[in-house]
């Protein structure tokens, strides 16, 4: 479906009130909430990985509430069934006749909360979808609605009772995005303010769905210059070919960086993508998209796929 184009500079006041929104009930991460509207801009999907209790739920429920658009959360749990996911057949007595009946997946923003507690099988149910925005149901194939953006949560520090997300589930998630603890100030603030469930009860809509296409149509004319392109695969080809690395970034991985770049320069008010929006976006783009011969960390350190990336980022030369 096309929409009406709308002016750049109105697209980019539109961007900036639904950061300052979201910011209403986030405080002090500014870099991370640009992170996921770049992502929903440029039609991906977010994974927030962190310890307990630092807002990535109420980050998802706040970028919901921002939007007019539906939104339904899934509690992933090892007894989940794809059928919860994504609907079940059943028979209509009244009209004689088997009816399917859709589940939450058919919304415009799902929050699939610690989706790593699930079951593979029950997680496999999410990747034809957050492909092509689209399901298979007893080979039928039904559209998923538009725009459409999975938000999942994980404790990357709990083991016990999870199922690590595989390459496969991994690289259908744009960004894999780290939230952090606030700073002293920003905390101090939430607790005076009694925590930030009142901010996102009271948080109202800024963009609606005709707009968010629109937006998401905008991107793709966002200019890239050609030697920030040669940058980007520059970095791309040295994943595939460095000895530290088993398995570098696919091309799909490519492509979505290219498009992130192009939606955060959107995010931070400009039409034309910069050198600094590809080197910030390649750790949250890339680290989850490769895999290292040696996989040994220290727990609660940073990844050594992230520490990897910020490495060859910082070493290959960046354009003028």
């Amino acid at each position: 479906m096309t929409t009406q184009p709308i002016p750049i500079r109105r697209s980019l006041d539109k961007i900036a009130e639904l950061q300052a929104n979201v910011e209403r009930v986030i405080r002090g991460k500014s870099e991370v909430v640009q992170f996921c509207i770049a992502a929903l801009l440029a039609k991906g999907h977010i994974l927030l990985e962190d310890v307990p209790g630092v807002g990535k739920t109420t980050l998802a429920h706040a970028l919901a509430r921002s939007m007019a658009l539906s939104f339904q959360r899934i509690q992933f749990t090892s007894d989940l069934l794809p059928a919860d996911i994504v609907g079940v057949t059943i028979y209509n007595q009244d009209h004689q006749e088997f009816e399917f009946v859709s589940g939450p997946i058919f919304t415009n923003v799902l929050l699939a909360d610690e989706i790593n507690r699930a079951t593979p099988k029950s997680q496999s149910a999410l990747l034809e979808a957050m492909s092509e925005g689209i399901i298979t149901v007893e080979k039928r194939r039904l559209q998923l609605p538009d725009p459409f953006l999975v938000i999942a949560t994980q404790n990357p520090v709990e083991h016990v009772g999870t199922y690590p997300l595989p390459e496969s589930q991994l690289d259908r998630f744009l960004m894999r995005i780290t939230i952090g603890y606030p700073s002293a100030s920003d905390e101090k603030q939430l607790l005076r303010a009694g925590g930030a469930h009142d901010a996102l009860e009271h948080l109202e809509p800024v963009v609606d769905e005709a707009e968010i296409r629109a937006l998401q149509e905008q991107v793709a004319t966002i200019h890239v210059n050609e030697t920030l392109v040669d940058y980007l695969m520059n970095v791309v080809q040295t994943t595939r070919t460095h000895a530290e690395v088993a398995l570098g970034v696919s091309t799909r991985g490519a492509l979505t960086w290219f498009k992130a770049c192009q939606a955060l320069a959107m995010v931070n008010g400009r039409d034309f993508v910069i050198p600094e929006d590809v080197k910030r976006l390649a750790v949250p783009v890339l680290s989850h998209r490769i895999v290292m011969k040696d996989h040994r960390a220290m727990r609660g350190d940073a990844s050594p796929e992230g520490r990897f990336i910020q490495r060859i980022v910082s070493e290959i030369p960046v354009p003028r």
